[in-house]
């Protein structure tokens, strides 16, 4: 009877002690909330499925722990859903909770999987850049009925969400080695891009037009305010677009784009859907010949050959989806050598990728992400 006592007696103080409590995950989302988890998340819904590749950066098996999501990354980004479900085959089975947008997302459906972890957006939780989270009902909902969740942001403001968004879902995950190497990694290429400009002229940016989703829509769909235009100034240029479109995204019109006279020009596109369809063909499968024969057809097709970006051999195309998503210090990276190839002629973009696939991802980034309309574009 005393030795089953002393048994109990012990027991009890496992379960009290500091360390079974340690196994608490303690974080703080994009948004400076601060979520606890009892342990890492094994039952994941993301709302936005565009971000299921950014999980597989933290984790080496994502698909064993993704039970929800939206459909997305089937539909915008088909090219790599088909390369990772070749990997994953059990992401052909994951429920979709949502199309792409938050009025489409059912938070019943969510329940009913019974998730450990939702992880939204601020966008898809209705909220807008320093709005109080207790406007999101939403994250209401979610919160009554007992469910963790995180808000992460590489799209509004990716400059300063990036970081604390890839640590938080790191974390989440249990990934904490992981995503502290992922970080380092990210930090010092960009921080290699700031100093390296340190010392330019802000007032002397080289304009810049980007044509987003370029040939999928009538000429020219740019961004305007956030997102790419923080890339673009990180990168040491002027985004011709962010002077007259003053949301996230619009069009610029032809005698406009000839006007601001880019010294740059780079087209974006996902490659998704048959080769044969309008866009730039690029990304996963796509080879450069494919990509470069893409970039002159748009150029030629939009009536850009006038251009002096295009003229003096500055013309570029590159895949969308390095936007909302970590990765996109590869889309700096490479604006950065195109807008001052005097101070990156020794960074390659190319070299970046090919670490993340080595480094990090499972399914690596397996195609043509980046072309040029020249094989050495002169310099602006």
């Amino acid at each position: 009877m005393k030795i089953f006592r002393l048994f109990l007696s012990m027991l009890c103080l496992a379960f009290a002690s500091p360390f079974a409590q340690a196994q608490a995950i303690h974080i703080q989302d994009a948004l400076g909330r601060e979520v606890t988890l009892p342990e890492p998340a094994k039952r994941v819904v993301i709302t936005q499925a565009r971000h299921f590749p950014v999980m597989a950066l933290l984790h080496p098996n994502p698909a064993d722990i993704l039970i929800g999501w939206s459909d997305e990354f089937r539909t915008s980004f088909s090219n790599e859903y088909q390369q990772y479900v070749q990997q994953f085959p059990a992401l052909a089975d994951v429920a979709v909770v949502a199309r792409h947008t938050a009025d489409s997302f059912s938070i019943e459906q969510t329940l009913a999987l019974r998730p450990d972890l939702v992880v939204l957006t601020a966008s898809f939780a209705g909220l807008t850049p320093g709005q109080n989270p207790e406007d999101s009902a939403l994250l209401q909902r979610l919160k009554a009925a007992n469910v963790p969740v995180i808000v992460i942001d590489f799209f509004v403001e990716p400059m300063k969400n990036t970081v604390p968004s890839i640590k938080a879902l790191g974390y989440a995950l249990g990934q904490t080695e992981r995503t502290d190497e992922f970080i380092q990694f990210y930090q010092e290429h960009m921080d290699r891009v700031a100093q390296r400009l340190a010392d330019t002229d802000p007032a002397q940016r080289p304009p810049v037009f980007i044509h987003a989703h370029a040939g999928s829509t009538d000429c020219c769909n740019s961004p305007g305010t956030g997102t790419f235009n923080d890339m673009i100034s990180f990168a040491g240029g002027q985004n011709i677009g962010a002077k007259v479109i003053k949301n996230a995204t619009g069009k610029l019109n032809f005698e406009y784009i000839h006007a601001q006279r880019p010294h740059v020009y780079v087209a974006t596109g996902t490659g998704s859907g048959k080769r044969t369809q309008a866009g730039l063909h690029i990304g996963t499968d796509t080879t450069p010949e494919q990509a470069r024969a893409s970039l002159m057809s748009i150029i030629q097709a939009n009536r850009l050959q006038a251009l002096p970006a295009v003229l003096n051999g500055n013309s570029h195309g590159i895949w969308h989806a390095f936007n909302d998503s970590p990765l996109h210090m590869i889309f700096i990276e490479a604006l950065a050598s195109w807008i001052h190839p005097e101070l990156f002629h020794d960074v390659s973009p190319q070299a970046t990728i090919d670490e993340v696939n080595q480094r990090f991802l499972t399914v690596p980034l397996r195609g043509t992400f980046i072309t040029d309309l020249n094989a050495q574009p002169a310099q602006p």
